[in-house]
C-alpha cells in the first residue's frame, strides 16, 4: 500500500511559509501565478520649445529688466537716458556701437526680450543660450558687409552667416566662422529647444529663445539692414532647419 506524502516545500507553499533556502513562496492574492503587475509608466514631461514663428511684429516689452555685472551679481538695469532711433512699430531701437561691451541683460521667464535694441536673455535659459544672446548683442547696429565675419570673428560689419557664426562662437559652439551652406548640415536637424538655425545656399539666420537674429529686414517693419534682433517670421519656408545638439 502506497501513502502519498507531501514534500516540505509544497507544504510550505500551501501555507504561505518560507521554502528551503529562505525564499518566500507566498502567492500574491488576486494575481494569477503570483506575477507582479507592471506599473504604469509616468508620462514624459512636455518638452520646452522656443517659438520660431509668429504673426505679430511687435517687440514691445515693459516688464522688469536686470543686468548681470562683471562680478556675477544680478541687479536692476538702468537704461540709457537717450536711446536713439526708436521705432514704435517694433519697440526696438538702434543701439550705439561706441561702447566696447554691451550689458548682459536678463528678464524673468523663458522668452528673450528686446530692450533698446539689445536682447535680454531669459533667466530660465541655459547659460549657453544666454551667452549666445549676449554675444549677438555685441555686433547689433553694425553694418551689413558681404563676407564680414568670415576671415575673422572680429569685423567692422557682418553678413548673414557671419552674424550667426559670431553669436554661436560666443557660447563656444563653433570654433571657426561658417557660411550658410555649411550651416545646412551643421549639428542636428529640426527645431531646437532654445536655438534654431535656418539656412539655405544664399542666406542664414537664427532664432534664440523667441527672438530672431538676422541681417535681413524681411518681416521686420524697421526695414534696417545689418545684424539686429527682429520679430519672428510668420513662416520659414525654403530653409534647412538645424540646431545645436544640446540646445
Amino acid at each position: 500500500m502506497l501513502i502519498a506524502v507531501a514534500s516540505p516545500t509544497a507544504s510550505l507553499a500551501a501555507t504561505g511559509g518560507v521554502a528551503a533556502g529562505g525564499a518566500s513562496a507566498t502567492i500574491a492574492p488576486g494575481v494569477a501565478g503570483g506575477a507582479t503587475p507592471t506599473p504604469a509608466k509616468p508620462s514624459a514631461p512636455k518638452r520646452h520649445t522656443a517659438p520660431v514663428t509668429s504673426k505679430s511684429t511687435s517687440l514691445l516689452y515693459k516688464g522688469p529688466v536686470y543686468e548681470k555685472t562683471a562680478t556675477g551679481q544680478v541687479i536692476p538695469y538702468a537704461a540709457p537716458e537717450t536711446p536713439t532711433e526708436m521705432t514704435s512699430s517694433t519697440g526696438g531701437s538702434v543701439v550705439g556701437v561706441a561702447a566696447d561691451t554691451k550689458p548682459e541683460l536678463l528678464v524673468p521667464g523663458a522668452t528673450a526680450r528686446v530692450v533698446n535694441g539689445l536682447a535680454a536673455a531669459p533667466m530660465s535659459a541655459p547659460e549657453a543660450v544666454q551667452q549666445i544672446i549676449w554675444a549677438g548683442n555685441q555686433i547689433i547696429g553694425l553694418p551689413y558687409i558681404y563676407g564680414g565675419g568670415h576671415a575673422s570673428f572680429i569685423s567692422p560689419g557682418y553678413d548673414c552667416s557671419g552674424t550667426v557664426s559670431y553669436a554661436l562662437h560666443g557660447a563656444s559652439l563653433i570654433a571657426t566662422p561658417m557660411d550658410s551652406s555649411e550651416f545646412m548640415g551643421w549639428e542636428s536637424g529640426g527645431v531646437g529647444t532654445w536655438v534654431t538655425v535656418f539656412a539655405n545656399g544664399g542666406h542664414a539666420y537664427m532664432t534664440v529663445a523667441g527672438l530672431r537674429l538676422d541681417t535681413s529686414s524681411a518681416d521686420d517693419p524697421s526695414n534696417q539692414q545689418g545684424p539686429r534682433w527682429r520679430p519672428l517670421r510668420p513662416a520659414n519656408a525654403g530653409f534647412t532647419v538645424r540646431h545645436p545638439t544640446a540646445l
